[in-house]
């Protein structure tokens, strides 16, 4: 499909019928995930893909009982990190410096504005900030998913703190963000398959200014 088509054919799919993406298809979604742009680079988050049928049924009642939790193939949970610390920003350089073959002190200039800029901010905002980054990814992950003809439903509604809790997010510095349940929709159960997909006028969506 091409992107036009396959966004319109995409739709917040409330009713998935549980069967399974195969793996050439969920791997493709993660590359595209993992070539997301981000701030600096830096890749401030962490994604969490979940197969497992008893972890999706107690991530469930978490989500308000939403059903494509657990129908889904694949449920992913997009965890930014906490807060932006001087080790993590060191840890990412260090490592492009190794990728690249080039010396340390070449990164320097970024590195340093990273510490500053992020050190400036609040631990509130530098995980907002981390959140916005994943949802870059996010947004890849739709776009993707519906290319292959893969139903994906981002979802908001759950409650993050038990959420964090149950995966044990704190302890690795990760705060959950949005889910993203993967699969394929369920025609005959799917209330939302058949209404027309409404957006707001582009008169009210797009200003241009030449």
């Amino acid at each position: 499909m091409e992107i036009i088509e396959a966004m319109k054919w995409r739709y917040a799919t409330k009713r998935m019928s549980g069967k399974k993406i195969p793996d050439n298809t969920i791997n493709k979604i993660i590359e595209a995930m993992h070539l997301a742009p981000s701030g600096i680079g830096l890749q401030p988050y962490e994604i969490i893909s979940i197969t497992n049928s008893e972890l999706k049924s107690k991530i469930e009642p978490i989500a308000f009982n939403q059903k494509q939790i657990v129908e889904s193939s694949h449920l992913l949970v997009f965890a930014a990190w906490d807060t932006y610390s001087k080790e993590r920003i060191d840890g990412v350089f260090d490592y492009l410096a190794k990728q690249r073959n080039i010396p340390i002190e070449k990164t320097s200039g970024q590195r340093n504005f990273s510490k500053q800029f992020f050190g400036a901010m609040s631990d509130e905002n530098n995980f907002h900030h981390a959140a916005k980054q994943a949802h870059i990814a996010l947004g890849i992950a739709i776009l993707t998913a519906a290319l292959e003809g893969i139903d994906a439903t981002p979802m908001e509604g759950f409650d993050p703190m038990a959420l964090d809790e149950l995966l044990g997010l704190k302890e690795k510095g990760l705060k959950s963000s949005m889910l993203l349940a993967l699969g394929y929709r369920d025609d005959s159960n799917d209330w939302n398959l058949n209404l027309k997909k409404v957006r707001k006028p582009l008169s009210e969506f797009l200003t241009e200014i030449k």
